[in-house]
């Protein structure tokens, strides 16, 4: 007789599979997406492993409406976690979304409820496709986070943020050469924002584009670009702390900075050297804790792209919506106090600190350089130059720059930042 124990799942169903757990990962583990992707992915390959992530993405951006349509359909609501909940929101989605034939959708989520209600996942999506129902344009965010928001910028920063994170967003690149702007812009198409950018909507696997493998580029979204267009031309010795994987490090090098890149973590150093290599640009790598290390001698500027809650990266990494809470936000806060108290006995006299969060939070930015500032007397914010800016993005009544996703909505939206300019007395 022979054995069925093993036999290979129907077509297609592992890779909702993955989706489940991707999900599971970000829902109940609060693990970041990307982070959970090789775990989650291990049994599936290429096109396959693109899916799963995709499904689970999607479903992370519209969590409330897909939701809301599967509580309508229900007598009584499902539990948040209940698998039922989950291989729904995954069917609906591939069909609201990404554009799956409805039968497919449901034949390759059906076998996921092991023991489950079968009938009532059936019965539920059938009523709600049948019905010809859709999401609403914009999503809707988690109402925490929302509200959250809303206290610290108001309802219409929660409107743009929310449309921008309608669909994944275009791919950003810095070139290595600014000079070439125009020249790349013809060769891969897209737009420029600014010398050294370069926005693509559509576009090949970026490892497969020209000009990827002779460093002519890197991916970077325009707000992340700023905090080093803030230091200008290369001026002496700078250190880049909690550098990799290096799309900074790339900048200043580039500019023609003499650049010390420091980060802790073994595996991103290892893309920091990688981008190094293909880009040809030069700095000293060093693996330490910022925390405990300390330069020899201070430095003419300083860049600390600080750890961070990196809500402001929503438009790509939707799954922040759903794991970070204000504990997260809190610890994060403190930890970059720490950080930069040490950071800033690193500048010479007349040198510039440049700080920055990829954060939509207050804490994690005004806060944090409002309390830098009471307690450091010999530092003030410097003036940005306008110049260094994107059109449509200019500093604050306060002096430092704080960018939001839903900016430069017309061009395709920007990741939200703060960053700040502070000079050291000499």
């Amino acid at each position: 007789m022979p054995d069925h124990t093993h036999a290979p799942e129907p077509l297609g169903v592992p890779t909702r599979r993955a989706a489940i757990r991707l999900l599971d990962a970000v829902l109940r583990r609060g693990e970041p997406l990307e982070s959970a992707l090789a775990g989650a992915t291990r049994m599936i390959h290429g096109p396959d492993r693109g899916l799963a992530h995709a499904i689970a993405a999607e479903t992370l951006r519209r969590i409330p409406d897909l939701d809301s349509l599967i509580d309508s359909a229900t007598q009584r609501p499902l539990p948040d976690d209940a698998k039922a909940r989950m291989a729904l929101r995954i069917a609906l989605v591939q069909v609201l979304v990404l554009g799956t034939p409805a039968h497919a959708a449901i034949a390759t989520v059906l076998p996921l409820m092991d023991g489950g209600p079968r009938k009532l996942v059936h019965g539920v999506f059938g009523t709600l496709v049948r019905s010809g129902v859709l999401l609403p344009e914009v999503p809707t965010l988690p109402e925490a986070v929302a509200l959250r928001w809303d206290a610290a910028w108001g309802w219409d920063m929660v409107e743009g943020t929310a449309a921008a994170i309608a669909a994944p967003p275009p791919l950003d690149l810095t070139l290595a050469d600014p000079d070439a702007t125009e020249a790349w812009r013809e060769r891969l198409g897209g737009e420029s924002l600014m010398p050294g950018h370069l926005r693509l909507r559509d576009h090949a696997p970026v490892q497969e584009m020209e000009g990827f493998a002779d460093g002519a580029w890197w991916v970077q979204d325009i707000a992340a670009s700023i905090p080093v267009r803030l230091l200008g031309e290369g001026a002496g010795q700078v250190l880049d702390l909690c550098a990799a994987p290096g799309g900074k490090t790339l900048q200043l090098a580039t500019a023609g900075w003499q650049v010390t890149a420091v980060d802790s973590s073994q595996g991103r150093i290892k893309r920091l050297r990688e981008n190094l290599h293909r880009t040809r640009a030069k700095a000293e790598v060093v693996r330490a804790d910022v925390l405990e290390w300390a330069p020899a001698a201070p430095a003419d500027a300083v860049l600390l792209d600080a750890p961070c809650s990196a809500t402001g990266i929503v438009r790509r990494h939707p799954d922040v919506l759903h794991r970070v809470r204000p504990s997260i936000i809190r610890e994060m806060a403190e930890t970059q106090a720490k950080i930069l108290a040490r950071a800033a006995d690193w500048v010479k006299p007349g040198g510039t600190l440049v700080f920055a969060t990829c954060s939509l939070e207050p804490a994690e930015g005004e806060a944090q350089i409002a309390a830098f500032l009471a307690a450091r007397g010999d530092y003030a914010l410097g003036a940005p130059d306008p110049a260094a800016l994107p059109p449509g993005i200019a500093p604050t009544d306060g002096g430092a720059i704080r960018t939001f996703p839903g900016m430069l909505e017309k061009a395709g939206g920007c990741d939200g930042f703060f960053i700040a300019k502070l000079v050291r007395n000499g």
